[in-house]
């Protein structure tokens, strides 16, 4: 249920959004007539039109999208000719039959409510529908939660009713704005006497609504300026409902890209010291349990049918692995919680396969470029796992288990029972303590076992995968593509999938921006030309930054600067002394690791080719 509340108080939120600017000429030019009758059903029209192509286009892919591009033309072409009857509405009686007649008849369907003539219940709400194409809410913090976790879980009915619930949100405020609007509206008529120009300036208002529209900027410079104004309230919202148990999907202590404090209601999780905003986060799971403490049980492995290969091994299923203690571990291999995860699993993986634990990996994808069995065959190589992997392409393992984080870890018995879970990064001895009862507790029935070891492993990660200074992190997780972006700064912001040249001053902490020509889309950013680059102020020991190299999988040549110096005894693995590196593959990169006192710092990184992809900055 907090999830639901979060998603109407977000939907709330969009009326101090100026992404509602564009449709607010459609709302308001029914402010005079009966709010039941037409205001009404015109939100309602809008609300299930919004909530339904969301739904085709979170989980259908682009067919839908582009579908939705000819209802958005449609849905223009329809409400300038309702502004062309507002604003002339002679017109359409003596000049642009029939088509401006379709227009003039919607409004004059609506306007009869007055008499009780006909019903203006059906034209208001076609007029919702064609708002409802039109309407283009910012992805802020709350509606790309939702999002994400609808691509990630797939068709679902709670998929529409969440979006459905945040449309209800935005009508809810958009029809108490219509209600105050249509008593000043008649209260103008009534003194002035005003009511044709009032009507005039309405038609006029909704050209300009369809013009703004057509050119893009509900989606472009609306949206950078809205995310400005409101995302800080929703994070807000989500920082105190914490939804982390209502079924969305999540990075282990990251919601969206954004790191956040979690404490689920049921007392699963704790946070890891760090502060609100800080840098990838360190999560806790239940207190370690005591060898004597019975675990519960918490369900049944499900099936691991779905995987679209699997690496390490042949095919798994759960029969097959009954008799054997099993921890199932999600993760992707640009993530860089799920990377500093990984050594600890692959140390309990050599530890105690002779004791009867097998350790699975499901690669579940978060971008495009991770769903490549190349990419994903390298990254287990490079990232030396010996266990088995299920590339988990479909989410069809991920929807099984009704996983909702990276990393995830499933500890089940050797009777198929899912007996303990954890999230996120940290607990690590707690984790293994539970492997070691669960072996213990499988052993007690062969009196030939041998006794499990009670040590505990002792892991030292390198490069990315090295612990986190968790008590001096201040930067969040960053996506670089539209769809997901915050605190991005370049002049007039971003050109949505279109080639532009941009240029960024001085940023203040935890803001960024472009320079050079790129082409931004909703998942990642692409340089057009030799020299462009990005710059951060950010404050932590680790910065990493996602990125690929073109479309022809030309490497990429770049160089970063910290505070405009080479980084030299600051540099990261992935870079020099100098500051100089190269793309080579699409994957996350290390490239500053500072060695003192950790303070705001401004890091520069120029790319001296064209074509790389940039998608995400984590820190550590």
């Amino acid at each position: 249920m907090l999830l639901f509340l979060l998603a109407y108080l977000g939907g709330v939120l969009t009326i101090l959004s100026p992404c509602i600017l564009p449709v607010l000429p459609f709302v308001f030019a029914r402010s005079d007539r009966p709010f039941l009758r037409s205001g009404l059903p015109m939100l309602a029209g809008m609300a299930l039109t919004f909530a339904l192509i969301a739904s085709l286009a979170a989980v259908a892919g682009g067919w839908a999208v582009a579908a939705n591009q000819y209802g958005r033309i449609a849905a223009i072409v329809l409400l300038a000719l309702f502004g062309v009857t507002l604003l002339f509405p002679a017109l359409a009686d003596r000049v642009m039959q029939p088509l401006v007649a379709l227009g003039d008849r919607l409004s004059q369907s609506v306007s009869a409510s007055a008499d009780g003539a006909r019903s203006p219940i059906l034209p208001s709400a076609l007029l919702g529908v064609a708002t409802g194409l039109l309407w283009a809410p910012c992805a802020g913090p709350v509606l790309g939660l939702i999002l994400t976790g609808a691509a990630l879980q797939g068709a679902s009915v709670q998929t529409s009713i969440l979006l459905l619930t945040y449309a209800a949100g935005a009508a809810t405020s958009l029809a108490l704005a219509l209600l105050i609007g249509g008593r000043v509206f008649a209260a103008m008529k009534r003194s002035l006497g005003a009511g044709e120009w009032i009507r005039r300036g309405l038609g006029a208002a909704v050209l300009v609504a369809v013009a703004a529209i057509a050119l893009g900027l509900d989606t472009g410079f609306l949206t950078r300026v809205s995310l400005a104004s409101t995302a800080s309230l929703e994070q807000n919202l989500l920082d105190k409902l914490h939804p982390a148990a209502d079924g969305t999907a999540m990075k282990a202590g990251k919601l969206m890209g954004r790191d956040e404090k979690l404490k689920a209601e049921s007392g699963q999780m704790t946070a890891g010291g760090v502060t609100a905003g800080g840098g990838a986060m360190m999560m806790k799971a239940k207190p370690a349990v005591a060898e004597a403490e019975a675990l519960p049980v918490e369900g049944k492995l499900p099936s691991l049918d779905g995987a679209v290969q699997w690496l390490n091994s042949p095919p798994l299923s759960a029969e097959a692995l009954r008799g054997k203690v099993v921890l199932v571990d999600f993760w992707t291999y640009s993530c860089i919680n799920c990377l500093r995860a990984l050594p600890y699993v692959e140390a309990w993986a050599q530890k105690y396969k002779d004791q009867g634990l097998v350790v699975i990996g499901v690669h579940a994808p978060e971008f495009a470029f991770e769903r490549d069995i190349k990419n994903v065959r390298k990254a287990v190589s490079d990232l030396g796992i010996t266990y088995p992997v299920a590339i988990d392409n479909d989410y069809a393992i991920w929807r099984a288990f009704d996983n909702q984080y990276w990393p995830a870890h499933y500890f089940i018995d050797a009777q198929g029972r899912i007996r303990h879970h954890h999230f996120g990064e940290g607990d690590y001895d707690g984790s293994e303590r539970v492997i070691q009862q669960l072996l213990a507790e499988a052993g007690n029935k062969q009196a030939s076992a041998a006794p499990i070891d009670s040590s505990l492993v002792d892991v030292k990660g390198t490069g990315a995968q090295a612990a986190p200074d968790m008590n001096d992190i201040a930067s969040p997780e960053t996506y670089i593509g539209y769809s997901r972006a915050a605190n991005f700064i370049s002049p007039g912001g971003v050109v949505p999938d279109s080639g532009h040249d941009y240029s960024v001053d001085d940023p203040r902490l935890n803001e960024w921006g472009l320079t050079g020509n790129w082409t931004v889309g909703g998942e990642q950013a692409v340089l057009n030309k030799a020299d462009g680059g990005i710059v951060y102020r950010f404050h932590a020991r680790d910065l990493h930054l996602v990125l690929g190299p073109g479309s022809n999988s030309k490497p990429v040549r770049f160089r970063v600067t910290i505070d405009s110096a080479a980084p030299g005894d600051n540099h990261g693995t992935d870079i020099d002394a100098a500051g100089n590196g190269t793309v080579t593959g699409q994957k996350l990169y290390q490239l500053v690791r500072q060695s003192g006192d950790i303070a705001d710092h401004t890091f520069e990184i120029r790319f001296l080719d064209p074509g790389v992809q940039a998608y995400a900055f984590t820190f550590g």
